[in-house]
């Protein structure tokens, strides 16, 4: 591999050309080329010297690529990641990695099978001061943590049509939002066993339907983890909060505590703290560039040459445990959501 990985984009929108941006001012790649079935995303995002705008995944396929940076609507993640894979380009590819955790594991099993380096946009990971927050939690200088509070409700909701479709983007606010404050907690306590699950979910106020029949806009959650942590989260499209959105994820010990907040609202400031007793130390806060961290961070793996990184395998955790919350807001076992595919999105084989 060369010094710099070479990269195709595969959808090119607003969050795939923040990416794209975050990546290549790094200097660690180069961008070979674009697609997008929108003439005008693809036009702008291909404004790059050597960067051409292609029609399609397969035309991004034939091109010589060390990877492929996928931000497409979720009903095609695991097919799109899984031809990559074993094409032999490696995928760094938007959350979700699948709309159900058979999907993601599907995904996991490609790129262990072909040896090549795997990465989703969990993105929350990287705010300064999380890490420090997990390292905290993890040598037990907060003691035994009993409970973790997350929420995250935006204000508005997504303006893409296909988010509204279960069976295109896999369920609501849950697995839009949620998925990050499932990753969060999951990944701060060090992936313990799920033990119990309750669950409510609504949409518009009333309780939602089995998944596949419409998509939640609030939804709420209890898990018992095997070492003990309780843990709520919350999240939602649209809720009145009185500002932009809130954003939490704190962590609670027989010796102390540390918390993310979002500051006055904001979607892209943090402010991270320890807790002692009433006392509160501050252990990172803004400017922080944390949003594209997770995609310059696999970028750089690459081009110095990594290969499959088993780390990857807890992404099947973190789903498993959303499937777990829909099947326990909807009071029984989740529909099969089926192949649909977006409008534009057209899936050769």
């Amino acid at each position: 591999m060369t010094s710099r990985a070479r990269l195709g984009f595969l959808g090119v929108g607003w969050i795939g050309q923040r990416r794209m941006r975050s990546i290549l001012e790094r200097g660690v790649a180069e961008a070979v080329a674009v697609a997008d079935p929108s003439p005008a995303a693809a036009a702008a995002a291909s404004a790059v010297d050597g960067c051409a705008a292609l029609p399609s995944l397969d035309a991004l396929l034939e091109r010589d690529l060390d990877g492929i940076v996928i931000a497409t609507p979720s009903a095609l993640h695991a097919d799109q990641a899984v031809r990559a894979l074993e094409r032999g380009v490696a995928v760094f590819c938007q959350k979700p990695l699948g709309r159900t955790a058979a999907e993601a594991q599907r995904v996991v099993d490609a790129a262990r099978a072909a040896d090549r380096l795997l990465g989703v946009d969990l993105s929350y990971r990287h705010v300064a001061g999380m890490a420090e927050v997990r390292r905290l939690v993890q040598e037990g200088a907060l003691g035994q943590v009993f409970a973790a509070n997350l929420v995250f409700h935006n204000a508005y909701g997504p303006d893409k049509p296909w988010f509204y479709e279960a069976r295109l983007s896999g369920g609501g606010c849950l697995i839009d939002l949620g998925i990050h404050l499932l990753d969060l907690a999951l990944w701060t306590l060090g992936f313990p066993e799920i033990r119990g699950v309750t669950a409510a979910l609504r949409s518009a106020g009333a309780p939602a339907g089995a998944r596949g029949e419409g998509v939640e806009d609030f939804a709420a959650a209890q898990l018992e983890l095997a070492n003990g942590t309780a843990v709520q989260l919350a999240c939602s499209w649209r809720l009145a909060a009185g500002q932009d959105c809130q954003i939490e994820a704190a962590f609670y010990g027989t010796g102390g505590g540390a918390a993310l907040r979002n500051v006055r609202g904001s979607f892209f400031d943090f402010l991270v703290e320890r807790f002692h007793g009433t006392r509160r130390e501050v252990l990172a806060g803004p400017p922080d560039a944390w949003e594209g961290k997770a995609a310059v961070a696999w970028a750089e793996a690459l081009a110095g040459g990594a290969r499959y990184d088993p780390a990857i395998e807890t992404i099947a955790k973190v789903q498993e445990g959303l499937d777990a919350i829909y099947r326990s807001g909807a009071g029984r076992a989740g529909v099969e959501l089926g192949g649909a595919r977006p409008e534009g999105w057209a899936v050769a084989r």
